[in-house]
């Protein structure tokens, strides 16, 4: 009896990803989440072969409209057999020893309600070390009685209510493959981030618009040693200035359009 009772204490885990058109990058990431007791993928319309090749791997695939990358993945925790969840994006993978420190923690108690992994990204061809990009702490395993993902738009993240531990091994980020790709991700998620700032009140001023695109990429080339990512670690930077450069013009815009000072 004391052997039965112990077993059921120990954690199942769920693993969940939300996907659209992500064919190129789904087997990796699910063949990957093997230390999980069952994989939930939300799709939210695509049209190449993801719901495919996610349910020839073994996920359950539910489809559902796109309602934001919070409330999607929320959504997709929902849907999840068991309490404890673990969420990778179908562009990310665990390393094997992420796999190896998970498969050991669930043969124990968990200890705290949530797990962060580093998360290490490769960017054209490179697996970047410094940028500010490493090691971009996440957490993926969390309890979703304690924790939920929250952000309206952007930089969505868990929320966990409780303690959070940090669990060994990586979360390995498979970004751009090529240089075209990262502007059309910046004009996506300056879209979403001026929307938000928008709704918040927030305005610009003529200094910030110009100063802060130039002091982003001084910061994330010098301060932060993206110089020491070659020449991966110089496009990062001037993607990160571009990146506030569109932000807040878009957000002038919107302003201007919604009588607004800015």
């Amino acid at each position: 009896m004391t052997s039965r009772v112990t077993d059921l204490s120990m954690p199942q885990v769920s693993a969940t990803i939300v996907a659209c058109n992500e064919a190129n990058n789904l087997a990796r990431a699910l063949r990957s989440l093997a230390c999980a007791d069952e994989i939930v993928l939300v799709d939210s319309g695509s049209t190449d072969q993801t719901p495919a090749i996610a349910a020839s791997l073994g996920a359950r695939v539910i489809y559902q409209p796109w309602q934001g990358y919070a409330a999607q993945k929320n959504f997709a925790t929902g849907l999840a057999r068991h309490d404890w969840i673990l969420s990778l994006d179908a562009d990310e993978e665990l390393d094997t020893e992420a796999q190896a420190a998970i498969r050991s923690w669930k043969g124990s108690q968990p200890a705290a309600d949530g797990y962060r992994f580093a998360r290490r990204a490769r960017y054209l061809g490179r697996w970047i070390l410094h940028s500010g990009w490493y090691p971009d702490y996440k957490v993926r395993l969390f309890d979703r009685r304690k924790g939920e993902w929250c952000g309206k738009y952007v930089h969505e993240s868990v929320i966990v209510n409780g303690r959070v531990e940090t669990m060994p091994g990586e979360i390995l980020h498979y970004t751009c493959d090529t240089l075209e790709e990262h502007p059309q991700r910046i004009e996506l998620y300056t879209d979403l981030a001026a929307q938000e700032m928008l709704e918040r009140g927030e305005t610009v001023n003529f200094f910030r618009r110009w100063f802060d695109p130039i002091w982003v990429f001084l910061h994330t080339y010098f301060f932060r040693l993206g110089v020491l990512d070659g020449h991966q670690g110089f496009l990062i930077a001037a993607m990160a200035a571009r990146y506030v450069r569109r932000k807040y013009a878009k957000l002038a815009s919107r302003c201007a359009a919604f009588g607004h000072d800015s």
